[in-house]
């Protein structure tokens, strides 16, 4: 079995997708929806393999920017993920959550995560992290915003803002920093994607593209990891 044991935050930007499809001649959609198998296999290996939290990256607040039928396919997408797919992985004793903004999403979609979250609150053999309609530099102005207000009304002295106040206003505040982030597809960037909680995270790029990427790369990435010394910047 992979030794997991440095590794309790896995974080993943899943790219690629657009350009496997491409590549083979295909509409974007059947990238998206190839990537939603590749999904299930990753959640699995990882829930296998004793990995405490995965946060993947499904669409970010930029995204929104896209082709709006590719918008669309990919809102219908989620929207057959969040009731069919997810299923299975509720059944396994993972604890779904998710974070972004999700004032930017359908109400059925937004009513389908609350419930979802809901109904695995108790869960408690992986956290499966999901960014939907994130962005962390929005993350972060809207942490400022909350400790601001908190100041503003008297309920915070300015004396009192350390990192941990700050963190606890992120979305993520019910989890510890990744420890490793691979970014599939062959992009070499963050991507806007949890630049707070980034900050002694190690990375690992993957030149293959999010559908193709399984179980078996996740394994060698992992060893590889293991075999690195963090430091903190102690030495």
């Amino acid at each position: 079995m992979t030794d997991t044991s440095k590794l309790e935050h896995l974080a993943i930007i899943m790219d690629g997708n657009r350009r496997w499809a491409r590549a083979r001649g295909l509409p974007a959609a059947m990238g998206h929806k190839k990537g939603a198998e590749t999904v299930q296999e990753i959640v699995r290996a990882a829930a296998d393999m004793g990995i405490r939290y995965l946060t993947l990256y499904a669409f970010s607040t930029e995204n929104w920017q896209r082709e709006k039928s590719e918008v669309e396919s990919l809102m219908d997408l989620l929207r057959q993920y969040l009731k069919s797919e997810l299923k299975e992985i509720q059944e396994n004793g993972v604890r779904i959550m998710f974070i972004g903004e999700r004032t930017m999403l359908d109400a059925d979609i937004v009513e389908q995560m609350n419930k979802i979250e809901q109904d695995t609150k108790a869960n408690d053999k992986m956290t499966l992290c999901i960014a939907l309609s994130y962005g962390s530099r929005q993350e972060i102005v809207n942490s400022v915003k909350k400790i601001a207000s908190l100041a503003q009304k008297g309920d915070i002295n300015i004396a009192e803002i350390d990192e941990k106040m700050f963190s606890d206003m992120l979305y993520t505040k019910e989890m510890p920093d990744p420890d490793l982030l691979i970014r599939t597809g062959g992009e070499k960037r963050v991507s806007n994607y949890l630049l707070w909680q980034l900050a002694y995270t190690e990375f690992y790029f993957s030149a293959t593209a999010w559908p193709d990427f399984g179980k078996e790369e996740l394994t060698k990435i992992i060893t590889e990891f293991n075999g690195r010394e963090r430091r903190y910047g102690k030495n």
